[in-house]
């Protein structure tokens, strides 16, 4: 019997240390201090999810959603055009575009020449960064609406404000035949 003493007195040890163990390994766990979000920028900045809708949103993980905030700064500047002669459906005023990125919307048949238009990105100082050449994705020779893209690469180097100018092709040169539209965007991945 005095084995069995010895035993259940071992066993009731062993039983002790894992039961103070486990109370001192969950105790002493910090926890992480909870993020402040209170806008669509501190919810970006926090790592959480960006919807690339326009305007752009961003959820929390407990349900919050916040929408960003368009400045007045991405407006569309038409000059000799309206939104009867062309629309950029993508990317949108004030987007945040990458260092390659597509030019993708709709024109009248008469904004282009040989099926195409000229596309210029501007750099902050407003000299011509990149271009591109908006190709039309059906028949051009109509004076109905004409979906159109254009691929754009901005070199690796630069990162920061820009302007995208759509052109609609002028082959006479004649300022009277001159149109574009154009806003800012933000070149940043």
């Amino acid at each position: 019997m005095p084995h069995m003493k010895l035993l259940f007195s071992i066993v009731a040890l062993f039983v002790l240390f894992l039961l103070a163990w486990a109370i001192s390994t969950s105790v002493t766990t910090p926890e992480e201090p909870a993020l402040e979000v209170a806008s669509f920028e501190d919810c970006a900045k926090a790592g959480y999810p960006v919807m690339e809708s326009y305007p752009r949103r961003c959820n929390t993980p407990n349900g919050l959603s916040f929408t960003e905030v368009i400045s007045s700064e991405a407006s569309i500047t038409y000059t000799n055009a309206t939104t009867d002669l062309i629309v950029v459906e993508l990317p949108f005023p004030g987007a945040v575009v990458g260092k390659q990125f597509s030019v993708i919307g709709k024109a009248r048949g008469m904004w282009f020449f040989e099926a195409s238009f000229p596309i210029e990105i501007l750099d902050k100082n407003g000299a011509v960064l990149a271009t591109g050449i908006a190709q039309a994705q059906s028949d051009w020779m109509t004076t109905e609406f004409v979906p159109f893209k254009a691929d754009i690469s901005i070199p690796l180097t630069y990162i920061g404000k820009a302007t995208l100018v759509a052109k609609k092709d002028n082959p006479s040169g004649l300022p009277e035949h001159d149109g574009s539209i154009s806003f800012p965007l933000t070149i940043e991945y």
